[in-house]
C-alpha cells in the first residue's frame, strides 16, 4: 500500500507538494490540539463544583480556596479560584472577576483550529488545480505528437489529474472532520465553563445568605 501511494504521489504533478504540506500541517495541528483539549485542559467540573459546594457552603472560603489550589491547575480551576479570591467583595466585583478569568482562558480554546478549515479546503482546491492543470498538459501534449503515441499521452495526463484530486481530497476531508470534532469539544469546553461560573455564583450567594463575609474574607454566621 505504501508503494502504491508513494507511485500515486510521483505521479501526481507539481501540484502534489502543496497537499503534502497541507497534510503534514493538518496532521501536526491536529495532534497538538487533539492532546491540548483532551488532555491538557480535561478537569473534572462536578468533582470541582462538589468540593466548591461543600466549603462554600460552611462559610469556609479559604478551603474552598486550597481545595482548588489542590486540584489539577487548568483553565476551570483558575476561573472558579480567581472568582473564590473577589467573593468577599460586591456581586459585580465577583462577576468582573470570573469574566475576566474567562476571557484570558476561553480563547486558548481556539487556538489554531480554525486553520484545519483553511487546511481542508487549500487542499481540495490544490487538487482540483492540480487536475485542470493536469489536463491542459495532457491535451497541449495530445496536439503535437504522432496519433499512435496519443492514446499514451491521453492516459499518463489522466492520470496525473486524478492522482492530484485523490490526494487533495485524501488531505481535505480527514481535515474537514477533525475540524467539526475539535470544534464541538471546544464549545463543549466552553459550556462546561459557563455552567461552572453561573454554579460558582449562585454559590456564593447562598452562603451570603447564611454568612457575613468580612472585609477580609472571613465569614461568620449571619444572625
Amino acid at each position: 500500500m505504501i508503494d502504491g501511494i508513494i507511485k500515486m504521489f510521483a505521479g501526481g504533478g507539481t501540484y502534489m507538494w502543496p497537499i503534502l504540506a497541507c497534510l503534514l500541517l493538518f496532521l501536526a495541528i491536529t495532534a497538538d490540539r487533539a492532546y491540548y483539549l483532551f488532555f491538557v485542559v480535561a478537569e473534572d467540573k462536578h468533582a470541582l463544583l462538589k468540593g466548591l459546594n461543600q466549603h462554600v457552603m460552611k462559610g469556609d472560603l479559604n478551603g474552598a480556596v486550597r481545595f482548588l489550589s489542590s486540584q489539577k491547575q487548568g483553565p476551570l480551576s483558575r476561573i472558579l479560584k480567581a472568582g473564590l479570591l473577589k467573593a468577599h467583595r460586591d456581586d459585580i466585583e465577583v462577576q468582573a472577576a470570573l469574566d475576566e478569568a474567562s476571557l484570558r482562558e476561553v480563547p486558548s480554546f481556539e487556538n489554531r483550529i480554525g486553520f484545519l478549515a483553511v487546511v481542508s479546503n487549500g487542499a481540495t482546491l490544490l487538487g482540483l488545480l492540480g487536475t485542470i492543470g493536469g489536463m491542459i498538459h495532457c491535451f497541449e501534449a495530445v496536439a503535437h505528437v504522432d496519433p499512435s503515441q496519443k492514446a499514451t499521452i491521453l492516459a499518463e495526463g489522466i492520470s496525473e489529474a486524478m492522482n492530484c484530486t485523490w490526494f487533495g481530497l485524501f488531505t481535505g476531508i480527514p481535515a474537514l472532520f477533525a475540524f467539526g470534532i475539535l470544534q464541538a469539544k471546544v464549545q463543549h469546553l466552553i459550556d462546561g465553563v459557563n455552567e461552572c461560573v453561573v454554579a460558582e455564583m449562585n454559590l456564593v450567594l447562598s452562603s451570603r445568605r447564611l454568612f457575613k463575609t468580612t472585609a477580609e474574607g472571613v465569614e461568620i454566621p449571619a444572625k
